[in-house]
């Protein structure tokens, strides 16, 4: 229809650049449209009392507007308006054909794969057209980019599709060939995330049209993919960990289905789960345990529904590193009550966390528990880094805090910022507003904002419930289920006591609520992320009512400190910590290792000399450097290439001279044949956009003769210019048509023909 209307393509107009060819001067244009608006606007204002008594001001300014507008079309017309246009040279420039081989065109649709229809479509003229006037040069487009001689080449049997990357390729190998257009056959089935800014960039910069012909269905009829598993890569051993698995399905919505996590086929965990709405995202929580130290290989799978299409994107792996370290954390309790009573009995119980504490008698005096040496904490609360930085965590209860010097408490806060450690503040007597903490350096630290006054602690039962984020945190699950879960918090016993706290700080989470006898909703329990750290409040001291006021085989009150205290030293780095972005490599090679390493003092450590020693599948064992990055001090990084499929092993060792500053241990697996399983379907939008981006076009297999009428206008390549005349396109005449009509229709109703 546009192009009826308008002589050519939409894309034509996108390209090419509006000019007046008539000998006139543009600003005359202006004047003569102005002084062609005066003239009729006086002349119609004369004659307005003749027309007709009724045509009132906007009757009028409406009958002024028309004629204007139809003078001022037939004035441009005189200018001659005119279109011009980059057109590739023709047999001067190569058009590059990038045909998608990877597995996902191997599926079959109306009783032909996708890569038959290719091949079809090319054989059809499409190749024999756009040959008839360019050198055309044809590639295969998959996990790399391949130069082929003829179509019989194409299999689709290649592993993944990397669009951007072998785009990217593309335009350093063609750096000095007039490369006129890309034509791009695909399903649009990425599996390295997209196209990203950098090569779109290079494309648009060397104005090079990127046209896109699409294949495949854009949503299957009956089909549950899951999309992604986020689950923590490092836990304790014995932890309880949540994975949030992100599935999204056509066909089955309001449908019951089973979703299950195994470790070797033995089940960890299974849920049932309802499905939304059909081609909609939805996030579903699912716990298990970690179990023993140690590397595990997860499975997440949905099960198979009835009439489902795609079975081979059902499941997806994830690994776990199981760590068998026993963090320490130091808890100081400014005065002997049942909290620290209670505490300490919950946590003696968890094996994996080692518990040390100090417990100040009376002014002067400290009673240790949970040593290591007799020399441990003999001087009372650590003064020096190396004593405080060896703890993982620190939980103080109910201690004022001016007890600490200014030196102690800036200790505190390099202990959460700068070590990476958990900071626990308990509710209590001398604690949070009534000890002090809103006026001291490590304000800062805390979740929530403190009351200015005292008196902020009541000895009065308060009940607790479970704010909108914990229903999905670790910390608050006392029963699996989560709406049992909210109802177990609900009906908790009263805490012994309460302390007020003001709102959470932006960025902070609350988990859990009190409910004083007042009715008022006060923050009990909330956390925040700080530095490298992390940070949380407990506003009372009262809990230990949740082990005396419900029976001996209870276990809510462990469960909960448990949680909590795991929390608190999850994540904290060691002088050498290392990772992966992605520890699931799904039909790729490269790996990319990173390691912080920082010195006694957790300050980075820019001048440390480190090493990956690696070992993998049929006895392999390899070793490079990690290089230092200039911008990051302490940061160091290398790419390395897992060539088979299996588990991996990563040993990052630092030194620092001949002396060994630590060493961390890094998991990672290689998996082939598995990305081509996902987003099988066709990805319209990323064709769409990256036709768009590049000033090509998308264009469905039924529309691509079309191509070759519109892949000449180009700007990249062996150019010239065209003018196209636009005076006398069917626009124009049903526009002057129109506006004509219009006034005489609206004359007409108004009387005044």
């Amino acid at each position: 229809m546009f192009e009826a209307l308008f002589g050519f393509p939409f894309s034509l107009y996108r390209k090419g650049e509006l000019v007046l060819l008539g000998p006139y001067p543009r600003w005359l244009l202006a004047v003569a449209i102005l002084a062609a608006a005066l003239l009729l606007g006086a002349a119609i204002w004369r004659q307005r009392s003749k027309l007709a008594s009724g045509l009132t001001r906007w009757r009028t300014a409406t009958v002024w507007l028309l004629q204007v507008c139809l003078i001022a079309i037939l004035l441009i017309l005189l200018w001659q308006p005119a279109l011009r246009v980059s057109v590739l040279k023709p047999q001067q420039n190569v058009i590059a054909l990038l045909v998608d081989d990877s597995g996902s065109m191997a599926i079959e649709e109306q009783g032909e794969t996708r890569l038959a229809h290719v091949v079809r479509l090319l054989n059809d003229g499409l190749l024999e057209g756009l040959a008839k006037n360019f050198q055309v040069r044809l590639y295969r487009l998959s996990d790399r980019l391949e130069r082929i001689e003829n179509v019989g080449q194409l299999g689709a049997a290649r592993p993944a599709t990397r669009i951007g990357e072998s785009l990217r390729e593309l335009t350093r190998e063609a750096a000095n060939l007039p490369l006129g257009a890309v034509v791009l056959l695909s399903d649009g089935a990425d599996n390295s995330g997209g196209i990203d800014l950098t090569t779109l960039a290079e494309i648009r910069r060397r104005r090079l049209p990127v046209h896109a012909i699409g294949f495949g269905r854009e949503r299957f009829a009956q089909d549950i993919e899951m999309s992604d598993v986020r689950v923590p890569e490092r836990a304790l051993a014995g932890a309880r960990l949540a994975a949030a698995v992100t599935l999204r399905q056509s066909g089955y919505a309001g449908k019951k289905a089973r979703l299950s996590v195994r470790e070797g086929g033995r089940p960890l965990a299974a849920k049932e789960i309802v499905l939304g709405e059909a081609g909609s995202q939805q996030t579903d929580i699912v716990l298990f345990h970690a179990g023993e130290a140690g590397v595990r290989t997860l499975e997440f799978a949905i099960e198979a529904l009835a009439g489902e299409e795609n079975l081979r994107n059902n499941a997806l792996l994830r690994l776990v590193q199981v760590e068998a370290s026993r963090p320490r954390v130091l808890y100081f309790e400014g005065e002997p009550r049942w909290e620290y009573k209670f505490i300490r009995r919950a946590l003696a119980e968890d094996p994996v966390v080692e518990l040390v504490s100090l417990l100040r008698t009376t002014q002067n005096k400290l009673y240790r528990q949970g040593l290591n040496s007799p020399e441990e904490l003999a001087d009372g609360f650590p003064g020096r880094v190396e004593e405080l930085f060896g703890y993982q965590a620190l939980i103080l209860g109910s201690v004022e805090a001016g007890y600490f010097t200014p030196a102690q408490q800036e200790l505190i806060r390099q202990f959460v910022d700068r070590r990476g450690g958990g900071i626990l503040f308990l509710g209590g007597r001398a604690a949070l507003a009534d000890g002090g903490w809103a006026a001291s350096p490590l304000a800062e630290l805390l979740p929530v904002t403190l009351p200015a006054q005292k008196n902020t602690f009541h000895r009065d039962q308060a009940g607790v419930e479970l704010a909108p984020a914990g229903r999905d945190s670790l910390i608050t699950r006392l029963v699996e289920d989560a709406g049992d879960n909210a109802k177990r918090w609900s009906a908790l016993p009263r805490l012994a006591d309460y302390q007020e706290t003001a709102a959470p700080k932006p960025g902070a989470t609350v988990l859990a609520l009190l409910r004083t006898p007042a009715g008022r909703s006060l923050p009990l329990l909330v956390t925040q992320n700080y530095g490298r750290g992390r940070s949380a409040v407990f506003a009372t001291g009262g809990s230990w009512r949740w082990q005396m006021q419900q029976e001996v085989a209870d276990q809510t009150h462990e469960i909960f400190w448990q949680q909590l205290v795991r929390w608190l030293v999850g994540g904290t780095p060691s002088l050498v910590s290392g990772s992966t972005p992605r520890p699931v490599l799904a039909d790729e090679s490269l790996v990319r290792l990173e390691a912080v390493v920082r010195d006694r003092t957790y300050l980075p450590a820019a001048d440390a000399r480190v090493e990956a020693r690696l070992m993998g599948p049929a006895g392999l064992t390899d070793a490079i450097e990690l290089a230092p990055d200039p911008l990051e001090p302490g940061t160091y990084r290398a790419e390395w290439r897992a060539e088979r499929p299996g588990a991996y092993l990563a040993e990052i060792v630092a030194f620092r001279g001949a002396e060994e500053v630590g060493r961390d241990t890094i998991a990672f697996r290689r998996e082939d044949g598995v990305a081509e399983n996902f987003r099988a379907e066709q990805n319209r939008e990323l064709l769409e956009k990256l036709a768009e981006q590049t000033g090509g076009g998308y264009y469905r297999p039924e529309q691509a003769r079309r191509l070759l009428d519109e892949i000449v206008y180009s700007e990249a390549g062996i150019t010239v210019q065209e003018t196209k005349q636009l005076w006398n396109l069917p626009a124009v005449f049903l526009a002057l048509l129109a506006l004509k009509s219009a006034e005489w229709f609206l004359r007409r109703r108004w009387g005044v023909v």
